[in-house]
């Protein structure tokens, strides 16, 4: 059961809060429809559910808040906007990287796609499906992790009537195996149709909890379509006869003259009048129209054209919650609290959790686009081809024709592919947030960082090792194998070539996870040569009186660890790249970036 109490929205600049004092329960078993005109605050009761806004209330999920729930996506499947995920990312891929978010096997994903319909566009990109297609998506997402409540915000907006009802064919499915539903909408006719209750609102305010039976009779009006070529002649025709039979009947001509709505009749009685009288009848159907609009204190507003979406109503709603027409009963309210005796306690707009099983989520997310191979195939092309007319004047050193560096280019092109690789590794989320949909943000956690980091070193690795095969053939292709000689120093170019490329690739996705953009990301790692560099060779230079020749066997006798001498070589090699002004513009980057990185991660924490 989920049981929403007292929710009110936060007030900006002295306006009515957009939900006020709301409360209502949406029961097991059943699917619930929360209607309102737009405006009315059906969404932003949504999330202040999902403590995605600020304000005041507690909604509970089984009797839990939803930020006590250790795994959010098993208790509730969520469906706001579109689908949020790279357009060119495919359907299983999509599904198979919100798995390893949700910490559920792969072959779940399968198991959705056959259940929604989409099992033959498994590998069809999510930019090119159609709307009813990408509801279909956005309704496997929800249901990725098999939670027992559904919460969707007009999932049928903008589908046609087929992809309506199938949609809600799978709402009452879910609710009968057990599951608690609750969508929201504008239509009173869709309420009555495919909802067990539905719950009224108007400007924020409950207006009406009832089921549907009782909606149905209180809240729309029965009445007869008519169309004839005679209509005008019909209408008076009826509303005589009428009359005479002392019968209340109202007959409404539609805009288009050739249409009748007529209240307080039937099929059979205006059949019969139209034979009786010789009129020609084109249509003679049963529909359900709306009483009036929300807020209408005033008499019964009839409604004419009866195709338009028409509005909740609330006719005698209050008088039916209160003589407990339908409605679920009262909810209690909380004990009292901190806030005070009367007011319920506040809502604070929390942080997105991170993936369950972040770097198979981040490995999906980096290989389930062709960005990646793109950028990997366009460093290795550029490479080999830099590399080839370096060697043609044969004054470039060889480790420079092997990275394909030239003196006129800041970085090398697998240095600036790491760069940007690990720049969309944030900013990709930025910008389709696939993990926090609706909370404008990406989570700062721990083990999200780190997956990130890890992936995009090994990532950053592989790109350097290929470009220095590609160079490698390259040149012995184009110019024989005499001009590759394994160098006397190859440990220490090794470190510092891996050292650059990692350094630029972790450059790029912590400027972009600071400022939540690819473009910063970028210009970060631009940023190393062209501006850190310069300023390190002019920092003043003074003699070295001490020297740290020594250290790694320091190191290992303070640690009490008889590591290989090998490592000694690594150790001293890692040391000289870092003295490296290269190296020590890098290191002094990711360190200022890092700290600004770890300092607005707690600062946000401590605010939320």
């Amino acid at each position: 059961m989920l049981q929403a109490i007292g929710l009110t929205s936060a007030r900006h600049r002295g306006l009515s809060p957009a939900v006020d004092d709301l409360t209502f329960e949406a029961g097991s078993g059943c699917v619930t429809a929360l209607l309102g005109a737009p405006g009315s605050g059906k969404t932003a009761a949504l999330r202040l559910m999902l403590e995605l806004e600020p304000g005041r209330g507690i909604t509970y999920f089984r009797g839990r808040a939803l930020h006590r729930v250790e795994q959010p996506a098993r208790e509730v499947g969520v469906l706001l906007g579109d689908v949020q995920g790279h357009p060119v990312r495919t359907v299983r891929g999509q599904l198979r990287m919100l798995c390893a978010a949700a910490g559920v096997p792969a072959s779940r994903a399968d198991e959705l796609l056959d259940t929604v319909g989409l099992a033959g566009l498994g590998d069809q990109r999510i930019g090119s499906l159609s709307l009813g297609m990408e509801r279909r998506l956005a309704l496997a997402s929800a249901l990725l992790g098999d939670p027992y409540t559904l919460i969707l915000d007009e999932p049928t907006k903008g589908l046609a009537p087929r992809e309506a009802a199938w949609l809600h064919g799978m709402l009452r499915s879910h609710a009968a195996g057990g599951g608690a539903v609750l969508y929201t909408t504008s239509d009173p006719k869709e309420a009555a149709r495919s909802a067990g209750h539905v719950v009224s609102i108007d400007g924020g305010r409950l207006v009406a909890d009832q089921g549907v039976a009782d909606f149905s009779r209180t809240r729309l009006r029965p009445r007869v379509a008519v169309r004839s070529p005679h209509a005008a002649r019909l209408a008076a025709v009826v509303s005589r006869e009428a009359r005479a039979a002392r019968r209340s009947v109202e007959v409404v001509t539609e805009a288009s003259g050739s249409r009748l709505s007529v209240y307080g009749s039937s099929c059979a009685e205006i059949g019969d009048t139209a034979f009786r009288h010789g009129l020609p009848v084109h249509q003679l159907a049963d529909e359900i129209g709306e009483i009036g609009e929300i807020g209408d204190t005033g008499p019964v507003a009839e409604r004419a054209d009866s195709g338009a979406a028409p509005a909740a109503t609330r006719g005698d709603g209050r008088e039916a919650d209160a003589t407990g027409g339908g409605g679920s009963g009262a909810v209690p309210r909380p004990a009292a609290n901190a806030a005070g005796p009367d007011l319920p306690p506040p809502i604070r707009r929390r942080a997105a959790r991170g993936p369950l099983r972040p770097v198979r989520y981040e490995l999906r997310r980096l290989f389930g686009v062709r960005t990646t191979a793109l950028i990997m195939a366009v460093a290795l092309v550029a490479s080999a081809g830099i590399s080839v007319l370096l060697a043609r004047n044969g004054s470039t050193p060889l480790p420079n024709v092997l990275a394909a560096w030239p003196p006129l280019l800041p970085l090398p092109p697998a240095a600036f592919g790491a760069g940007l690789l690990g720049a969309l590794s944030f900013g990709d989320e930025f910008r389709y947030p696939a993990l926090a949909a609706g909370r404008g943000t990406v989570p700062r956690r721990l083990g999200l960082l780190l997956a990130k980091l890890a992936v995009s070193a090994g990532v950053a690795l592989l790109l350097a090792l290929l470009v220095v095969l590609a160079s490698a053939a390259s040149l012995r292709l184009v110019y024989g194998g005499d001009l590759i000689r394994m160098p006397p120093n190859v440990m220490s170019l090794a470190v510092s070539w891996s050292g650059l490329t990692v350094g630029c690739a972790w450059a790029g996705l912590l400027a972009a996870g600071l400022f939540r953009v690819t473009a910063a990301g970028v210009a970060a790692v631009l940023a190393v040569p062209v501006l850190m560099v310069p300023l390190v060779q002019r920092m003043p230079k003074a003699s070295t009186a001490r020297s740290v020749t020594g250290l790694p066997g320091r190191l290992r006798d303070l640690a009490w660890l008889q590591w290989p001498h090998e490592t000694d070589r690594w150790l001293l090699a890692a040391m000289r790249v870092v003295a490296h002004p290269v190296g020590t513009a890098l290191t002094l980057s990711l360190s200022v970036l890092i700290c600004a990185y770890l300092f607005t991660s707690l600062r946000g924490r401590v605010r939320w």
